[in-house]
């Protein structure tokens, strides 16, 4: 007879990017990014699991972006159809469509809001939240401030250009006004040798000056070229939300409130750092599957999906309240963390920012905006 009932196999599987060196060596990735969250939420699952005749492990696959493809059919072929995944927003439309229905996919890491819209898939759970649910928590956050006028910077790139559009569509949808826009143009080259400190103090200042009467600087900045060299820099005192100065985020090693500091603790006994986003992210994942497992005794990935959207699924996460899934597209519904990187100076959804369902639906795509049909029954 086994000694467990049920053995539920999951993987993380993990895409690495050839990327420049970022302008904080405090962002370098380490290399058990997002494994080492897992770890941690594989453990918490099997302490549950172990009473109940459960049995949880979890394979670690970390590959190239051409690679990636075959790593996903290695780990299908061997049975395992639990599957979350740390990639870029097409490499993760690529491996779900690839994965098939029969698969279940957690995104712990991208955050395209078309993924959650009209490039949603019905086999994919988000985890990650996305760009439109922290453009959101940042603009509540500004409106509560009475900072309703923006200065707006954003980067060159295609992910920098779609940053600032979500910010755009925050702005109108509570209200802010851009007061001026403008592009900050990635050149390329080598930021350590080319932006020094005695450089950004003469070249920052020049490029904000000029701008209209403003509140706020508003940083969309998802390649990590720029904004964090704007707080103290720009031309008019002002301050920096966004992608620096005050950023929106799941979770951070500074956060202490609602039990994080246990968290925080067993994450850096196990992982000896502190932890990223990516390392909740995928811990949270791991919770995901494992509340389901407990709560359905099913090892089924259609099963799991469906009591996961359910009414009966919420999951403590450390933020203050239970998180839960929409169930038209998806998405995990979850507090916003604003850091300075030192403190939590806030959480969103702010105060008096109401909903028929739950406040956390102010934040990101609600169910009429969202034109994901994926998970039409």
């Amino acid at each position: 007879m086994p000694l467990f009932a049920l053995e539920i196999r999951t993987a993380v599987l993990r895409v690495d990017y050839p990327t420049r060196v970022p302008i904080s060596r405090f962002d370098l990735m380490p290399d058990d990014m997002g494994f080492a969250g897992a770890t941690l939420g594989n453990e918490d699952n099997q302490t549950t699991g172990s009473f109940l005749g459960i049995e949880f492990s979890t394979e670690f696959v970390a590959t190239s972006p051409d690679k990636a493809g075959e790593a996903l059919a290695a780990l299908q072929a061997d049975g395992i159809a639990l599957i979350v995944v740390l990639a870029s927003d097409d490499d993760l439309l690529a491996l779900a469509d690839a994965a098939g229905e029969g698969a279940l996919i957690l995104n712990a890491m991208a955050r395209g809001t078309t993924l959650r819209d009209v490039q949603c898939r019905a086999n994919i759970l988000h985890i990650a939240p996305s760009q439109a649910m922290l453009a959101d928590a940042v603009t509540q956050f500004a409106m509560w401030k009475k900072w309703p006028r923006w200065f707006l910077i954003e980067g060159s790139n295609a992910a920098d250009l779609a940053l600032g559009a979500e910010y755009r569509r925050a702005a109108q949808k509570f209200g802010a006004k851009l007061v001026e826009q403008r592009i900050f143009e990635d050149t390329g080259g080598s930021r350590r040798a080319d932006t020094g400190h005695v450089l950004v103090q003469r070249q920052i200042p020049v490029f904000t000056q000029g701008a209209r009467d403003h509140d706020l600087v508003i940083a969309a900045d998802a390649s990590d070229v720029f904004a964090l060299y704007l707080p103290f820099h720009t031309w008019a005192p002002r301050p920096v939300m966004g992608s620096a100065g005050l950023r929106p985020v799941t979770f951070h090693a500074t956060h202490e409130s609602w039990g994080a500091m246990q968290f925080q603790t067993r994450f850096e006994k196990l992982a000896n750092r502190y932890v990223r986003e990516e390392d909740y992210q995928a811990w949270l994942a791991l919770r995901v599957i494992g509340e389901a497992v407990i709560r359905t005794n099913s090892a089924d990935p259609a099963t799991l999906k469906d009591f996961a959207l359910g009414d009966s699924f919420e999951l403590a996460a450390f933020k203050g309240q239970a998180v839960t899934f929409r169930d038209w597209n998806g998405q995990l519904r979850q507090p916003i963390l604003l850091t300075d990187s030192k403190v939590t100076v806030s959480v969103s959804p702010q105060e008096g920012y109401l909903h028929q369902r739950t406040a956390l639906d102010t934040l990101g795509l609600d169910q009429p905006e969202s034109a994901c049909t994926a998970f039409t029954k």
